[in-house]
């Protein structure tokens, strides 16, 4: 004989309206004395009564019951609404594109509770035939971090995305070094253009964009300090960057810089430029002691430099302007020096990295010296008799 369900212990029953079967199950009252409910639905009884054990087992285990109708999207909606606070507005901008081009719209309307990590290796194999390995490893990680915060406020019990790795995409844009003849020509072409002086301090300093964007006059020391003992040589103080903190990239990022011959001269000339803009400004101008600046003096952004950039060097002989960014400024400069066999520790120090293994790693093409060292020396020591 059925034994009879005591009073309160819930039932299955089929949902005519959604077409469904229901399990219930009574766990008592909380306390406001309301009776508390937990459900399970399915297709079929089995279905529906595995779906309340499931309930029941996260209610046992101190788990909040994940929403079933949170999608995706709005894990990545709400991760780019309130989980980059206080992120730098790039970093915004660029999150928010990366998601909206490529992670809703491919897994968007999938629930999360249903997201696999199969469905996240096929998005990722997808996409590899078309985006760099850079930009896969940038979209899995919005992805990642969309859910992670999704998890963590009991929309999902666990991130199926950390269980994938990235695959290898397309190969991205190679970066790029002028040649001397290059950048002669690059230089004769930006005279009497409004971006001279910045390209001139970017390829003969080595400079980033973003230092050069933030750098301000009273950083600047065109008289430099020749009575001092010793004597300071003019100089600028590359302390600063557009970051949302204003510090340097790194710690050793941090640097004075002397500046050559040709830098000192197109300064005098950028500072005098600058006084008559200011002039024709009048009320418009803002002052924010920017050596590089709007017509108005506001702080550039990358686009009005590339723009502009592109623009001052469109007629170089030899120089596609399309190809060319005004980052590889910098490689050309690691690229020159290199050429004319500075070694690569003072290169490294000159560009502010950490340590000669970012400067080789990052422009390993431009570091072009044979180091002949070995060779001579081991010639020294196995007597080699010249062919005749």
């Amino acid at each position: 004989m059925t034994k009879r369900r005591s009073r309160g212990d819930g039932g299955l029953h089929w949902d005519e309206k959604r077409q469904r079967w229901i399990a219930t199950a009574s766990l008592g009252y909380d306390p406001s004395g309301k009776r508390i409910v937990k459900r399970g639905s399915g297709m079929t009884k089995t279905e529906a009564k595995n779906k309340l054990k499931e309930v029941l087992r996260d209610h046992e285990d101190g788990l909040a019951i994940a929403p079933t109708g949170y999608t995706v999207e709005n894990a990545v909606n709400d991760w780019l609404m309130y989980g980059l606070a206080g992120r730098d507005k790039g970093t915004l901008d660029n999150c928010t594109i990366l998601s909206r081009n490529h992670v809703i719209p491919s897994l968007g309307a999938r629930k999360l509770r249903d997201l696999s990590a199969e469905d996240v290796d096929k998005w990722l194999a997808q996409k590899a035939k078309t985006l760099s390995t850079r930009t896969l490893q940038s979209i899995h990680s919005c992805l990642n971090r969309s859910v992670k915060r999704a998890m963590a406020r009991d929309k999902v019990k666990r991130n199926v995305v950390e269980l994938c790795s990235v695959p290898t995409g397309q190969a991205g844009r190679p970066s790029k070094a002028l040649t001397l003849a290059q950048a002669e020509s690059v230089l004769k072409a930006a005279e009497r253009t409004s971006m001279h002086a910045y390209i001139v301090l970017a390829l003969l300093t080595g400079a980033r964009t973003e230092e050069l964007r933030a750098l301000t006059w009273d950083h600047v020391f065109l008289k430099g300090a020749p009575a001092a003992s010793p004597p300071v040589p003019p100089h600028i103080a590359v302390w600063r960057s557009v970051r949302t903190s204003g510090d340097t990239k790194t710690r050793k990022s941090r640097r004075t810089l002397a500046l050559p011959a040709r830098c000192l001269d197109v300064l005098w000339q950028h500072w005098e430029d600058q006084g008559w803009d200011r002039l024709a400004a009048g009320d418009a101008w803002e002052e924010n002691g920017l050596v590089f600046s709007s017509a108005v003096g506001k702080e550039l952004d990358s686009t009005n430099v590339r723009r502009a950039f592109r623009q001052a060097i469109n007629k170089a002989e030899g120089v596609n302007a399309k190809e060319w960014t005004p980052r590889e400024l910098r490689h050309s400069f690691v690229s020159l020096l290199s050429d004319s066999g500075v070694p690569l520790e003072e290169i490294s120090r000159l560009v502010g990295h950490s340590g000669t293994a970012v400067t080789e790693e990052v422009y390993r093409k431009q570091i072009r010296p044979v180091i002949q060292t070995g060779a001579v020396a081991m010639d020294g020591i196995f007597k080699v008799n010249p062919k005749r």
